[in-house]
């Protein structure tokens, strides 16, 4: 991806925004339900500081005591937490220009980011393979958008994926009620995977599966004898696809519907994301289905 967004893209999903559905913790005036009453600008926690959080709340009298740049974290800043977590694994590779797997997911989690800090709530940025490969605290600072754009455009993957661990630490680190965006192929053990969502939402957090996939992996459309490399292990099949691909067809059905309803039981939203749709529209209709609610 380019530190750009589609402008298409970018001016859709802001028309329609991202209201949260439940109830999000902080005080902040706007658009979300909060579990408290009245309003307040108590201090909260500090966080790390990071590059384009506004200077004024750096605590000068913690850096003196540490030497490490803290900020000041009050309530009215804790509203809604959008936390976008982008699976940066070696399936993910799959794909040519546009419809490639993981150029896709970056640009979902970028547009997410700007919609959530352009209605001035604050979002988190983590990439990960078989581990957390970059974390970022949230803010809503419009610098931190620039940031964002950064870390994504480096994002190359290394590992396999492991995803449910990752969640569960997720679900035991963010405290506050907020939202989580899952990009991912969920190219995983699906019970595992949905243990972690469950634990996600029991912690009060509202969560979105972005499931992103090739057309190649959905329609199975190769002819002829094709050589199939593993993307995460060293191995590879030399076949006729039309031999397996009745087979291929029959599981991909049986995984996305184990997928889907797991999900549905956990109260997930749950958005496939085929690469060779245009991302505005596709993302368009998420937020529309959104607005609808439950």
């Amino acid at each position: 991806m380019t530190q750009t967004l589609p402008a298409d893209v970018v001016a859709r999903a802001q028309a329609l925004g991202l209201k949260a559905r439940g109830v999000v913790e902080g005080l902040r005036i706007g658009d979300h339900k909060s579990p408290y009453r009245g309003f307040s600008v108590e201090f909260v926690q500090h966080r790390e500081y990071v590059p384009g959080d506004d200077i004024r709340h750096i605590d000068w009298k913690s850096y003196g005591r540490s030497e490490r740049y803290t900020i000041k974290q009050y309530e009215q800043e804790t509203n809604f937490i959008g936390h976008v977590v982008v699976d940066a694994s070696r399936s993910m590779l799959y794909g040519e220009g546009g419809t490639n797997k993981l150029e896709y997911a970056k640009l979902i989690a970028a547009t997410l980011a700007y919609v959530i800090i352009h209605q001035r709530d604050s979002v988190s940025l983590g990439i990960f393979d078989s581990a957390w490969r970059f974390r970022l605290p949230p803010s809503s600072q419009p610098g931190h958008m620039q940031t964002i754009l950064q870390q994504l455009e480096s994002a190359e993957p290394r590992e396999k994926t492991a995803i449910a661990p990752l969640l569960h630490d997720l679900a035991q680190q963010a405290r506050r009620r907020g939202l989580v965006f899952l990009i991912s192929d969920c190219f995983d053990d699906v019970p595992s995977l949905m243990n972690a969502l469950q634990h996600l939402r029991f912690q009060g957090h509202e969560v979105t599966v972005f499931h992103v996939l090739h057309p190649d992996e959905i329609g199975f459309p190769f002819e002829g004898m094709t050589k199939f490399d593993a993307m995460e292990e060293r191995m590879h099949v030399l076949t006729r696809p039309h031999l397996i691909r009745p087979t291929y067809l029959r599981a991909v059905q049986r995984y996305l519907d184990e997928l889907t309803a797991g999900c549905r039981a956990n109260r997930c939203d749950y958005a496939l994301m085929d690469t060779s749709r245009p991302l505005a529209q596709t993302l368009t209709e998420y937020l529309a289905r959104r607005l609808q609610g439950p």
